[in-house]
Order: structure tokens, then C-alpha cells, then sequence
């Protein structure tokens, strides 16, 4: 059977106390926080973040990145919002080290994060919101199979530029497809 939580080369867990270091730094940084958020970007107390990183709650999972050689956190990915009944669910993901921007490191997150939304939730259908302006990530969510279902015309200013936000949405049997192509 396979793990569902592990990659080749990274690793879904839950958050450690040591963890809190390197999410405060990405929560300093303005590009990681606005490719995130759509409010305005505000720098996270050691508090606020101890918080986040508590329990979800009952209709969201919520897990750390970590690279297998060396257990080292380098983002997160969340699946939240889920209505149980109609087996629908929202998924994001962040990798806040920089270093690990463009290898591949998000890809595999997203894909133990789906197995475990389609395979251990049996959820249906995923969806997420990205701004037009995040490329890299809108790649990453077609290259998975994620369709774009329609956009949130001018959404956001940043910068004195309006931005549209986007939803995307993959179905579990159009990701069960894509696994097996590829």
C-alpha cells in the first residue's frame, strides 16, 4: 500500500514547536504573503502563530511540508472548508522558503495532499482560488488537472493594479484520470 503523505522527496506532517521560526519569517515576507493572501499583508506575532498551528478543527487538515534528507519545514498545505455532505473541500498551499521555490517541492505536496482528499476523505471535488498575477501556481494547478471554472473579475488591488482571482476546480475522477496518465 502506498504512503499517502510522502513524495519522493518531501513529506506531509503535523507542525512541531521548532516550526514557529521559519513560519514567522515567511509571514515577514511580503512576496510569500501576497502570492497567499488577499488582505493586506501584515506580519504574524510568535502567538498568532502558535494559534494557526493548533487544531483546524473538524472540517480541515492542515499539514507541514518537510524535505525527507533533513525533516526541514519549507511550506504547508491545508484542506479546509470541507462540507461533508456533498464532499466538497478548498486546498491550499504555500511554500514559504524560497530556496525551494521552482524544484518541484509543491507539486509533490499537492499530490500526498490530493490522494489524501480523494483516497482517505473520499471527498468528490477540491477547489482553490489563486490571484492572475501568481503564474507559477496556476501552472502547477493545470499541470495537476485542475480545471479553471471562472474568475473574480478585478478582484484585488495591489500595487495600484487590479488583479482577477480565479477558481479552479478538479473532480475526483478527472484526478484519478490524470494519476494514471501520468
Amino acid at each position: 500500500m502506498k504512503r499517502l503523505l510522502t513524495g519522493t522527496r518531501i513529506y506531509l506532517s503535523g507542525f512541531q514547536e521548532e516550526d514557529v521560526t521559519a513560519i514567522r519569517e515567511w509571514s515577514q515576507n511580503e512576496e510569500v504573503q501576497r502570492l497567499l493572501d488577499a488582505l493586506p499583508h501584515k506580519p504574524k506575532t510568535e502567538e498568532d502563530i502558535k494559534k494557526w498551528m493548533g487544531d483546524p478543527g473538524d472540517n480541515a487538515y492542515r499539514f507541514a511540508i518537510r524535505l525527507k534528507d533533513d525533516g526541514r519545514i519549507i511550506g504547508f498545505v491545508e484542506l479546509d472548508g470541507i462540507l461533508w455532505t456533498h464532499r466538497v473541500g478548498w486546498v491550499s498551499i504555500s511554500i514559504g522558503d524560497e530556496q525551494s521555490w521552482g524544484n518541484g517541492y509543491g507539486k509533490e505536496a499537492m499530490q500526498c495532499l490530493l490522494a489524501y482528499a480523494f483516497h482517505e476523505l473520499n471527498l468528490y471535488r477540491v477547489q482553490l482560488t489563486v490571484f492572475s498575477y501568481n503564474e507559477r501556481a496556476m501552472r502547477l494547478y493545470e499541470s495537476l488537472g485542475f480545471k479553471k471554472e471562472g474568475s473574480y473579475r478585478q478582484f484585488l488591488q495591489r500595487d495600484g493594479d487590479r488583479y482577477d482571482m480565479i477558481l479552479y476546480g478538479l473532480l475526483a475522477e478527472e484526478w484519478k484520470g490524470k494519476v494514471k496518465e501520468g
